[in-house]
Parts: structure tokens; sequence; C-alpha cells
């Protein structure tokens, strides 16, 4: 590639909006390590092996079941003639959309003592006392990972089923042709050449899992997220709670390098692959089975869920509560849209750095950029505060050295704080939807106005810019969506008085009283609905 341009002022900015998204992370990691090695200490020997130990299998129970459900879901979809699988194909995608928080509290109310099924069983048989039957207790750490993994399994569904979509199936062939029945061609060929594709879905889940917070708090699961949270908002103790926050973001970095690692062995396929599949006949008996497993992951994933919601809104909802959703409802959507913009016209800026800069290293401001997207929220907000209030105190020292009345916490306890953590936790998302929209523009528009003297602001107003509209409101509305539906970062850094519609919902949810939060959780699943629309649209145009 002939980079075209060569402007200092890009290229500084460009280095600077990387290095200030990055600085948060930096200087919660020096202060994590930089703990006293006493606290380290005690840490160890009190709480720290119990947080590991429920952490590391929390996280390998939800990459099992997701693993579970997710391949066998693609396989069916991809490699048979279930019946129905035109409507599974894109219905196996809606769980996506329902935060896990949310699947945990209603099927805690819906399978607890005191819930309807319970109930049921009780009049049902004549049982009077928990002696009497048993029943599997929800509010566990097995069960915790179920509702992870009832809603992050897509991720290893849609990945997977892509590249069973489109492998080469002159590979098949040749397998059976060397005498391989159609399921040996699938263990032995289809299966491993979709392990990459897999590695990667299996990452996002594992990086979702110990980003999650509200989950596991609500379940009583001390995991490290709960510690973090517990130990700096319970205790007051901000040098054990940043300690904490260093060895999970170690954790995530193990698996963003394992994940990485796994990706270097990857062999591409032929550029132009024979696409025409074989299906494998099922018997009627296995097509029912087949069907019965996706409908479940469907039903109890989304539709059941969806259905309760729904229930709630509708006997609970009052005047109040709609006058409550209106004023968060427009908190959540003030501080997305403007953290959407944001990240889209960082994206923009760095991503066409990359394209068209003379700079060696143009590569290098858009890939830290992105890092911030495997933080969990609990940890960003630990580098949000341990960044953005030494820095508001200094302000505050400079105005009362210059004579000015001190101007508070203007950054660390304002919504700059929420936005800025959005920013940095969702840049990737808007990244590397604009890099692929830049893909897709041949390389002589860039060619074309440099030669006609054009220079780059006309280039990029009249060329990649109109090109880049469709990515560029996908990328606009896939960071608004996860914005809206963030929690750990918002739940921590929001200013007094100030909520949104997830805060909101998980108070609710911590005080039993979902009910009176239906209409907005609701709204937040309806947001999240929107990407899939997209995604399913965009795989049909394919």
């Amino acid at each position: 590639m002939i980079a075209l341009y060569n402007s200092k002022t890009w290229k500084l900015s460009s280095y600077i909006i990387a290095l200030v998204l990055t600085v948060p992370v930096l200087v919660m990691l020096v202060g994590g390590i930089s703990a006293s090695t006493q606290l380290f200490s005690h840490l160890w020997q009190t709480v720290l092996p119990t947080y590991l130990e429920n952490t590391l299998l929390l996280a390998f129970l939800v990459v099992l079941l997701a693993l579970i459900f997710g391949v066998f879901s693609a396989a069916i979809i991809t490699q048979t003639n279930l019946i129905f699988k035109k409507q599974l194909r894109w219905l196996l995608l809606l769980p996506l959309a329902m935060p896990a928080y949310l699947v945990a509290y209603l099927y805690t109310d819906l399978f607890d003592y005191a819930g309807p099924v319970q109930r049921s069983l009780r009049a049902w048989f004549g049982w009077q006392a928990p002696s009497d039957y048993w029943f599997f207790d929800i509010r566990t750490l097995p069960g915790a990972a179920l509702m992870l993994a009832l809603v992050l399994f897509p991720y290893i569904y849609m990945l997977t089923r892509g590249a069973f979509e489109q492998q080469d199936q002159n590979l098949i062939r040749a397998s059976r042709l060397l005498g391989l029945t159609a399921k040996q061609s699938f263990f032995k060929v289809a299966l491993p050449l979709a392990r990459p594709a897999i590695a990667v879905a299996a990452s996002l889940v594992l990086m979702e899992t110990l980003a999650d917070f509200a989950t596991v708090q609500y379940f009583a699961v001390n995991t490290l997220t709960t510690a973090i949270y517990d130990t700096w908002l319970g205790y007051g103790d901000l040098g054990a709670a940043n300690a904490l926050a260093s060895v999970l973001m170690l954790l995530v970095l193990f698996v963003v390098l394992a994940e990485q690692r796994s990706r270097a062995g990857l062999r591409h396929q032929s550029a132009r692959p024979n696409l025409s599949r074989e299906l494998i006949q099922l018997s009627f008996s296995q097509q029912v089975i087949g069907s019965i497993f996706c409908w479940t992951l469907v039903i109890f994933g989304f539709l059941l869920p969806l259905t309760l919601l729904i229930v709630m809104a509708v006997q609970y909802s009052d005047v109040a509560q709609l006058s409550m959703l209106m004023s968060t409802g427009v908190n959540s959507l003030k501080i997305s849209v403007i953290a959407a913009t944001v990240a889209v016209l960082i994206a923009l800026s760095l991503g066409l750095y990359q394209r068209l800069h003379s700079d060696k290293y143009r590569q290098f401001p858009l890939q830290i950029s992105g890092f911030g997207y495997a933080i969990p929220g609990t940890v960003l907000a630990m580098a949000m505060l341990s960044t953005l209030g030494p820095l508001d105190h200094w302000l505050n020292d400079i105005a009362e050295f210059l004579g000015f009345a001190p101007p508070g916490l203007i950054l660390s306890g304002s919504l700059f704080a929420i936005i800025f953590a959005l920013v940095v936790r969702f840049s990737a998302i808007a990244n590397g939807t604009i890099i692929s929209g830049i893909k897709q523009i041949p390389q002589s528009l860039d060619y074309a106005p440099a030669s006609l003297g054009v220079n780059l602001t006309g280039s990029l107003t009249k060329v990649h810019l109109p090109i880049l509209t469709p990515a560029i409101l996908v990328a606009w509305l896939l960071v608004f969506v996860e914005a809206m539906k963030e929690l750990p970062a918002v739940l921590l850094l929001r200013p007094f008085n100030f909520e949104t519609l997830s805060s909101q919902i998980y108070q609710l949810i911590s005080d039993e009283m979902l009910e009176q939060g239906a209409l907005g959780a609701i709204l937040i699943v309806l947001f999240g609905l929107l990407p899939i629309v997209l995604l399913n649209k965009s795989k049909e145009k394919v």
C-alpha cells in the first residue's frame, strides 16, 4: 500500500488520542502493581484464593456450556436438513439481546421456593415443607454459569455458523472420497477447520464472563469483579481494590494473548471456496431432537424471559413508573448518544489515518485504542477514578493558587467520567466496523483525489466519508446499544442523583422490585435487538 498524505498534525493527534484512551488502564495497573507487598500478602492469605477459584470455575463452566449450546446448534443449522432451520437460524441470535442479570432475576423469581413453579408442585403433590422434596437451587455458582451461558452462547453460535458456511466443500468431498462418512467428515474436517473461529468466540464469552458483575452479585457468588466492588465501596480500601483489579486485568490480558496465539497458525482456505454443500440427512426422530434442543435455547434464552417481563409490565405499570422511566431513559440516551458519536469520530480519524497516512507505524494508534473492550467495566471504573481523581485535585490546587474558587470534581464526579469510560470500553466496536467499511473502498479511490491535487480534507469529505456512511451508521448504532446496556462502569461512576435505565433496573433487582422497572427492562432488550436485526439483514444480503 502506498500512503498518500503526510500531515504532521494528523499524526500527532492520532497518537495523542490513542494515548489518552490507554492512560487510565496504565495508571490503574501501575497503582495495583505498586500496592504494598503486605497488602497483597494479606489478600492472598484471606480472600484472594477464593475469589480466584470462583472466577476461574465460573469462567470454565460458562465457556463449556456456551460451547455445547453454540457449536451444536451451529452444526445442526448448517450441516443438516433440520425442520424450521430457516427460522431458527436467526432466532438463535436473540438471547444476545437479553442482559444476563435480567435472566438471573426472572428465573430466580420463577424457580425459587416462593416462585410459581415450586408453589404449583407443592399444590399438585401435597408437599408441605422443603424436606418433602428436592428442587435445584438456582442461586449458586453453577446457576450463575447457566444464566450467563444462556445469553452468551450466540457469540459462539454466530461465529461458528459463519465458519461452517464459508468452508470449502471440496475438502469435505475429498474426505468422503477417501472413505469417511458424512458424520466422520464433519468431526475430522469441518469441525477442525472451524476451530479458530470457535476459539475467538470462546475468548469473547470468557471476557464477558470475567467482566460480569450484576449476575454474580445477585447470586452472591464472590468473584474478582464483586470483590473489587465490595473492597472499594464496602470497605473503602482503594489500594486493595486496585490490587484486585490488576489481578483481573492480568487474567484478561492472558485471555487476549491466548486468543491471538490461537489465530497465529490459521491457514486460509481457497480465495474462491466451493460453498455448495450436501446436508446430512436426519431421520424424523433426529430432527425432532435437534429442533427441541434449538428451540429450548431460544425459549429459555429469550422468549420466556421476555414474556415474563411483558407480564410484569402489564400487571404493575402505572403513571409513576412511566415518569421514572422517562427520566432515566433520557439520561441513558444522553450518555449513549455522546459516547457513540465520540467513539465513531475517533474510529474514523484513526481508521483513515491507518489507510492514508505515510507514517510507518500508522496501524499502531488504532490497535492500542481498542484494547479497552477487553477491560471489565468494574476495572475500567477503577481506572477512571485512579486517573481522573488526581487530575481533579491538581486542577483544584491550581485554581486555589491562582485565587479562583476550586471547581470541584469536574472530571471524576461528572458525566465526563462515564462517557470517557464508555468510549474507552467500546471504541474497539467502532474501530472494527469502520475498518471493515474502509476495506471495501477500492485503492484507486485513494489515489484519484491525490493525483488530481485534492488535499486531505477534500478527499475525506468528497470521497471517503460519503462511501463510509453505511459503516458509520452501523458503528454508531452498535456503540449506542452497548452503551445503553453497560452497567458496572455506569453504576460506579455515575454522579449523585443520576440514574440510567441499566443502573435503575439493577437497583430494583437488588431490592427484589424488578416489577417496577419491567418497562425499562423491555426497552433495554428492544435496543439490544437492533444490532441483531442489522446483523441478520447484512447476512441475508451476502
